[in-house]
């Protein structure tokens, strides 16, 4: 007698707390599941995938033939929240394919599916809903074609991916909001076993179980090969281990078994463990499964087969294709000709079976309003600047306030303003100064899956996937998570990749371009005492070269909440450098600057009398300063360079990219700020990559006139350290003085 595994006590027979094994069971058939119908999609999908990959001479078809029937299964298999016809509804699972490059895989699969929803007569915009239909195929890895990774805005698929293991971490973001805010949510992710090699797969794999995202199906192609060989040439403990071991619970099946795999998706999605851990569906395949005589094997990963070759598998697979070489937009059309009417009729069916389980948007949000209790149930993105600020984010001038104090405070205010705010640290929430913010709804664990704070363990790279990925996504009702990810400035290059990707996302797909804040913490060399390996001054040389996000730099604790505001208002991501030590909070009544002022990326903090009170206007020469220590020795000497006649004006430096925006947006403001000529009399000062100033000097005079630091130095004090790093009071005149007459020679 064949076993029903939707009978509890059957089910209860074969499970243990975290394991389920599906192979060679004899299973009873599932309503609506005609498993002939299923592998004849299952044959139509690898003609489409071959057939692409020889049109583009191009591709990827070891992975891809591979995860054919977990496709098809997981898609059309009853478990998946779809809509073919609104793939962005925000009532849907979501999708992420953390093995990128399998994307014929996935442009087959909607082939497929949109081929037989044309078939029957539904009518859609292809265009509007990103659609890809068998004839673009034939632009597989073209500039207007199909692209060669995997983007986000496509059809059952919700992040742009492409770099190996970091799909599930931007999975696990997307899991985190979703289960935190009520949501019934599932997160689908298409894996390939060699990802298990990337350390932040196993980051991914701690978080998630211990922050309790039983919403995160992972789908993992077992097929044992990677790009250069067998995977257990890299991972000699048991495979099952990476993932049981670390208390996810795992369904082992036949990954060419469609019975097996639509059970597999089902329960996970039922949550048959009941034990709060995420689940993956172990299933074991052959890598280019039906790929001639690349099947099984490494090879297949990302070699195409020669055309003969291609003509021998497609007629082996049952297709009397022609042959004829390059024009296989015939060899296409002919594939989808096997989509017969019946089997059309039948892909319909089954679209409408996964459109019918997705709920109605205003009852997901009422849900979530449940859930969340008295939360405020408002968007991050809208929330603007009081006109009046409140105490706690205004600063008395005069006093000494660390520019990680204020970020702390404004973290803190904005966690209760709504509910879709999260925020966490490499391990470091303590001395970074998010933890008051952490603290209002808690850390997310499985006792308190509604939490903000997420313990993220010193594991940068998937903290800042994890952050970066689930801002990417909108959940019902609009509402965009905001995150705020950090850790020493120092250490910000092990999340340049991650920032990347996101930033990526942002390009392909505006609709849902994602808010966040990287912090880097400490910046600068004060963080003395715990020497070079701690002291970041380099860090920013790598965002600054980002599209899509910016540097910003306050000078103080009044800078940095009006810099935060604005950096909400856009909804552009930035990326934060805060200071450890209590720094001055500027006396503004000097002088006609105010905090606000920040958000130019550069403005006048002073300027001499004498140049104010000539015709000309002549200014001698001009400090462009960024950095709160910087300024503080730099003002400190001024008096001192106007009693040797020097005109000074002294540029405060916030956002070299903001300023730059600002002379595209505005170029008479920024003028007025800082003109192309006094470029020739400008002295950059900075403590840290002198690289940063490049904007405001013609960069062939910075070695001659840049004061920044361009070396290594050693534990110290603060005092100590801007010792030796030449950029004392004392240092920056006698450098200034040197400087400027020799420019007045030059003249």
């Amino acid at each position: 007698m064949s076993i029903n595994l939707f009978n509890t006590e059957e089910i209860n027979k074969l499970k243990t707390e975290n394991y389920l094994d599906l192979r060679g069971l004899d299973l009873a058939s599932i309503e609506g599941i005609d498993v002939d119908k299923f592998n004849e999609m299952a044959r139509i999908m690898r003609g489409f995938i071959f057939s692409s990959l020889e049109a583009s001479h191009s591709g990827h078809p070891g992975g891809s033939s591979s995860k054919v029937e977990q496709f098809l299964a997981m898609v059309l298999g009853g478990a998946m929240k779809f809509d073919a016809l609104e793939p962005k509804n925000s009532g849907r699972d979501r999708v992420v394919w953390s093995a990128g490059h399998c994307s014929p895989g996935l442009y087959s699969g909607l082939s497929l599916i949109y081929s037989a929803l044309r078939k029957v007569g539904i009518d859609f915009d292809a265009k509007k809903i990103e659609a890809v239909l068998p004839e673009d195929l034939l632009r597989f890895r073209h500039h207007d074609g199909p692209q060669g990774h995997i983007e986000n805005y496509y059809p059952l698929s919700d992040v742009a991916t492409g770099p190996s293991g970091h799909g599930l971490s931007a999975a696990g973001g997307m899991a985190i909001a979703h289960k935190s805010s009520g949501l019934d949510t599932n997160v689908w992710v298409f894996m390939g076993d060699a990802e298990s090699e990337e350390g932040m797969s196993y980051e991914a794999r701690n978080v998630l179980k211990a922050v309790g995202a039983d919403n995160v199906i992972v789908s993992l192609d077992y097929n044992h090969f990677g790009i250069d060989g067998d995977i257990n040439e890299v991972i000699n403990s048991p495979y099952i281990n990476h993932w049981q071991g670390m208390g996810w619970n795992v369904i082992e099946v036949d990954g060419h078994n469609i019975l097996e795999l639509v059970y597999a998706y089902q329960l996970a999605a039922q949550k048959v463990f009941e034990n709060n851990a995420p689940t993956v569906v172990l299933a074991h395949c052959i890598k280019g499964k039906h790929y001639g005589k690349l099947e099984n094997t490494a090879s297949s990963h990302g070699s195409p087969a020669k055309h003969e070759d291609y003509v021998g598998i497609m007629k082996g697979l049952g297709f009397d294709i022609q042959g004829v070489e390059g024009q296989v937009i015939d060899d296409i059309k002919f594939v989808e000709e096997q989509i017969t009417d019946e089997l059309a009729k039948y892909i319909e069916e089954r679209v409408n079976v996964q459109r019918s389980v997705i709920s109605d948007q205003n009852a997901l949000v009422e849900k979530m309003k449940v859930k969340l209790g008295d939360r405020p149930m408002v968007n991050p993105l809208d929330i603007k600047r009081p006109s009046e600020l409140p105490a706690e984010l205004n600063f008395a001038p005069g006093t000494k306030v660390a520019t990680r104090k204020a970020s702390e405070a404004f973290y803190l205010w904005l966690m209760k303003q709504t509910a879709f705010f999260w925020a966490g640290t490499g391990d470091l929430s303590k001395s970074i100064l998010t933890q008051k913010a952490e603290d209002v709804y808690g850390e997310m664990t499985v006792q308190n899956p509604l939490g903000r704070g997420i313990r993220w363990g010193i594991a940068e790279q998937n903290m800042a996937m994890m952050s970066v990925g689930m801002t990417g996504d909108r959940l019902p009702g609009g509402f965009a998570p905001v995150s705020i990810f950090s850790t020493y400035a120092v250490f910000t290059s092990m999340m340049t990749n991650c920032v990347r990707l996101g930033l990526i996302g942002n390009h392909l797909n505006p609709k849902n371009k994602g808010f966040f804040i990287m912090q880097a913490a400490h910046d600068g060399p004060e963080t003395g005492e715990d020497g070079p390996t701690h002291q970041g001054m380099y860090w920013m040389s790598m965002f600054t070269a980002y599209p899509g996000i910016k540097v910003y730099k306050p000078l103080d604790a009044n800078e940095t909440i009006e810099m935060l505001f604005y950096a909400l208002e856009k909804g552009e991501p930035i990326a934060l450098s805060v200071s450890r030590p209590d720094t001055i909070v500027f006396d503004r009544s000097v002088g006609n600057s105010k905090p606000g002022d920040a958000v130019n990326g550069a403005y006048v903090f002073y300027e001499s009398n004498k140049a104010k009170n000539q015709e000309n206007k002549k200014t001698d020469i001009v400090l462009a300063v960024s950095g709160s220590i910087p300024m503080m020795n730099t003002m400190k000497i001024v008096p001192d360079l106007e009693a040797q006649g020097l005109s000074v004006k002294v540029l405060a430096v916030t956002s070299p990219q903001l300023f730059e925006e600002l002379r595209k947006n505005n170029p008479e403001k920024a003028n007025s700020i800082f003109s192309d000529d006094e470029r020739a009399i400008t002295i950059p000062i900075h403590n840290g990559w002198k690289g940063f100033l490049y904007p405001f000097i013609l960069p062939a005079d910075y070695t001659e006139r840049g004061i920044s630091i361009d070396h290594y130095l050693k534990s110290g004090t603060v005092d100590e350290v801007y010792e030796m790093a030449g950029m004392t009071s004392e240092e920056i005149k006698n450098k200034i003085l040197s400087l400027s007459f020799r420019m007045n020679d030059s003249e």
